[in-house]
């Protein structure tokens, strides 16, 4: 078992010593490495000379992909992480197809794929009766699963690696500081002065950007007196990984009301290296600690390992925790020259896995427009969309996940007949069964983006604020010929006429910026790829259409046909490339 420290908002949690604590034990073939502490170079007053584009607070899959997606553009960071390992526990283990699409663009996919199981099916069981039956979407036309159950640990290991080959092309390009704590921080009109500290010592450094990536218990966030607002709930559960070698394929399994643990909910996941992972809920007058008692844990799992026909199996424990579920947001994600991301700036319920799938798609978001503006590019105004795009995905991922929530641990007596009544006529009828549905995470459209253009209606396809969609070509997919830039997306361009002085500016900007033609099937007209007719219907572009793209592979704008001068004030209102607000 491993310990928590204890935080306290004015100092911050004692750094872990350089040496003597034992690393954590090894789970399944995930070994750890403890980073040891350093110091930069300083001078006489314990300042780090110059001041760095961005310094990320926290280190964890958030920080680190955030750190990822800046070098995507050029842009250094320095990443502060508290402890010197990567996590220990399974903690966010669900990966979503969307996730991987981002993941994909920060280099560390092959990994991830290597490792991670992937799944698509969910069962549901109201005592001992299997009551519902989810199959998420899984087609030709996908490259990547639904889902992956990959474990935090190796999540953030593989994102490290990445790292580590991006530094030995760049060095320096990311600069993770482990085992160092930040103290305190001030802002001013130009940027942020920081102090740390670390086993070796104290210092001081500047930045000109913070991301705060540290967490639900985040120093930044408590030292400029913020707090998270919405909906907590008062359902708790207890997290246990066990080691249990079975042959049960790759699905979520959740009982409601089991015999074996009546008044609760089980959920049960299978991890890589045969680790599985049980969610159980706490009724009502249960303690936590109780619960958390190594004698607890054992009486409990072997009860449910019995009970589902695998208690004659070897199992151990690896890891236990508790979870509380919460709703809960910033009412804004930029604080002058401070922005805020994954659980630093909102906390999700675990249902639908909206929780670290949200912290990707916020450095997602972020990562292209903070380095706009680092690199001077953007106004700092882009920021503020950021903020504004990411709270609205908030409010409609807490929506689903509250409904889940609600579901899952009833806040009232009324919730609890309503969910008791839904599950006892599932069984029979299964129109009913559709309230059980856990409505997993998927991609959220940005509606109300300020930076979406005004373009063309098409019969089919993605709007203004949506991700486009995957889609098979002749050769691999769509999203191949999708990077972490501005992309024009030219559909059927022997029919799409399109303006060159307009796509020359474009190309020659400052922007990162790349025109992407697709084809019919057997033209040889020099396009990247060619697709069947399906395709082009799918995305309403049958005799033609275009997409300005940005570097999130959310739509910006789109057109049948490319008018004059329509690029160049798309591409402007989407990277806010004056100081303009695009509130207005």
């Amino acid at each position: 078992m491993t310990s928590t420290r204890t935080a306290d908002a004015a100092t911050g949690p004692v750094p872990p010593p350089s040496s003597a604590t034992a690393l954590p034990p090894s789970v399944g073939a995930f070994h750890y490495t403890r980073f040891a502490p350093r110091l930069p170079s300083l001078d006489a007053d314990g300042m780090e000379p110059g001041s760095h584009p961005v310094v990320i607070a926290g280190g964890g899959p958030v920080g680190m992909a955030l750190a990822l997606g800046l070098a995507n553009h050029g842009v250094r960071s320095v990443v502060l992480e508290a402890d010197d390992t990567v996590c220990v526990g399974s903690r966010a283990a669900c990966i979503s197809r969307r996730s991987l699409e981002i993941v994909e663009r920060l280099g560390a996919l092959p990994a991830f794929l290597g490792k991670g199981l992937p799944w698509s099916v969910g069962r549901s069981f109201y005592k001992t009766a299997e009551v519902f039956r989810f199959e998420m979407p899984q087609d030709a036309q996908q490259k990547l699963p639904p889902m992956i159950n990959l474990e935090q640990y190796y999540i953030e290991q593989y994102l490290l690696d990445e790292i580590e080959r991006r530094n030995a092309a760049t060095p320096g390009l990311v600069d993770i500081r482990w085992g160092t704590e930040l103290t305190a921080l001030a802002q001013d009109e130009d940027g942020v002065t920081l102090d740390v500290r670390n086993a070796e010592g104290a210092y001081r450094l500047r930045g000109q950007w913070l991301a705060a990536c540290d967490g639900g218990q985040s120093f930044v966030r408590k030292s400029l007196g913020l707090a998270l607002e919405g909906t907590g709930y008062e359902g708790r559960y207890v997290i246990i990984d066990i080691e249990l070698h079975s042959g049960h394929p790759t699905e979520r399994r959740a009982w409601f009301d089991p015999p074996w643990n009546p008044g609760s909910t089980v959920l049960m996941h299978r991890q890589p290296d045969d680790i599985w992972r049980i969610d159980y809920q706490l009724r009502a007058g249960q303690s936590t600690e109780d619960a958390l008692q190594p004698a607890a844990v054992a009486e409990f799992v072997q009860r449910h390992l019995d009970a589902i026909g695998e208690g004659h199996l070897p199992w151990k424990t690896v890891w236990t925790s508790v979870y509380r579920a919460g709703a809960m947001t910033l009412d804004s994600y930029r604080h002058g020259r401070v922005v805020f991301a994954g659980n630093a700036a909102h906390a999700m319920p675990i249902f639908g896995v909206r929780g670290l799938n949200s912290g990707f798609d916020d450095a997602d978001n972020l990562a292209w427009k903070l380095a706009c503006v680092a690199k001077g590019l953007s106004g700092a105004a882009l920021l503020d969309a950021y903020s504004q795009e990411r709270i609205a995905a908030f409010h409609i991922n807490a929506e689903a996940a509250m409904r889940s929530t609600e579901f899952m641990s009833p806040p009232s007596r009324g919730f609890d007949l309503l969910r008791e009544a839904a599950l006892s006529l599932s069984e029979a009828h299964r129109g009913i069964a559709q309230l059980i549905n856990p409505r997993q995470t998927q991609a959220v459209r940005y509606d109300e983006s300020a930076l979406s253009s005004e373009g063309d209606a098409l019969p089919a396809g993605p709007l203004p604020g949506e991700a486009m969609p995957e889609q098979p070509l002749a050769q691999g997919h769509l999203t191949d010929w999708i990077g972490p830039v501005f992309t024009l997306l030219v559909l059927r361009p022997d029919v799409a006429s399109l303006p060159a002085a307009d796509i020359a500016q474009a190309q020659q900007g400052a922007l990162p910026f790349a025109v992407r033609t697709i084809g019919s099937l057997g033209s040889s007209d020099g396009t990247d790829a060619q697709a069947s007719p399906a395709v082009f219907a799918a995305l309403g572009a049958s005799d033609g259409a275009v997409y300005l793209l940005r570097p999130d592979g959310h739509v910006a704008a789109r057109w049948h046909r490319l008018p004059a001068s329509a690029l160049p004030a798309a591409l402007a209102r989407a990277a806010v490339a004056t100081s303009q607000d695009i509130s207005a």
